[in-house]
């Protein structure tokens, strides 16, 4: 039994997905994997069934019909998650732009570095994204600078989607509250657990552009993110948030 989950959204990954699985548990810790797959046309969720046959223990899925929402997909991720055991739940990306092997730091920022969310940044030292146009760059550089001035947070990738939680944050946030579906989800939840007391750490990690499948992030996605976090913002003025406990000995 692993204390460690890795929740991976997925739709039409078949060039990336048993190769990331496969990557995942060669690690030398034991991370278990859940794929959330929303109904993709090109056969990953058949990739991901004949490969939990090679690894029934360890490796689960959860189909949805049609595309539901990023959000959604690791929101359903984590409430499974808390059915179980898992003490650290993570957020990674289906096509390696996230470093399977970054995995291990983050986990032991949150096993012994104090974190409650650690966050793969890839604005905390400089700007270390691989093989992304210039145009891409500074959107996001300047999105995530533009969430950090609205929201207070001192966090330099606000819209990094590479993290890890404890599980007391997920028990903590109230996930029926948390609204956005898209890439303004990574932004409402680091706010909501930076209103509730815990302790946000970043990590840094090189951010690689994806080599196959297609992306799904477009000038919308950010849109959302930049707009909608005038109204997180807002709400938050009128809102009473849960608060973190305070750990035994702190």
């Amino acid at each position: 039994m692993s204390d460690s989950v890795v929740i991976i959204p997925t739709y039409n990954e078949k060039e990336n997905i048993e190769n990331m699985i496969r990557t995942v548990f060669a690690l030398p810790k034991a991370f278990h994997i859940l794929i959330i797959d929303d109904g993709s046309p090109d056969g990953t969720g058949a990739i991901v069934k004949r490969l939990q046959q090679e690894f029934p223990d360890s490796l689960f899925l959860i189909e949805r019909e049609g595309k539901q929402g990023l959000g959604t997909a690791y929101i359903c991720g984590f409430r499974r998650a808390l059915e179980h055991s898992y003490y650290y739940i993570f957020e990674m990306d289906a096509d390696f732009s996230h470093n399977p092997e970054d995995l291990l730091r983050l986990y032991e920022s949150c096993s012994v570095g104090g974190a409650d969310v650690a966050i793969g940044s890839r604005y905390i030292k400089g700007v270390n994204v691989v093989n992304w146009p210039l145009g891409r760059v500074l959107m996001s550089y300047f999105a995530s600078m533009y969430v950090r001035l609205v929201t207070g947070m001192n966090i330099k990738d606000t819209t990094a989607g590479f993290k890890c939680y404890r599980r007391e944050v997920l028990e903590t946030l109230e996930l029926d509250d948390i609204h956005f579906k898209g890439y303004a989800f990574q932004v409402e939840m680091k706010f909501t657990a930076y209103k509730c007391g815990f302790a946000l750490k970043e990590v840094p990690i090189i951010f690689v552009n994806r080599l196959h499948g297609v992306s799904k992030m477009n000038t919308s996605i950010f849109g959302e993110a930049l707009f909608g976090v005038l109204k997180l913002k807002w709400n938050s003025l009128f809102r009473a948030y849960p608060q973190r406990k305070k750990r035994i000995g702190a």
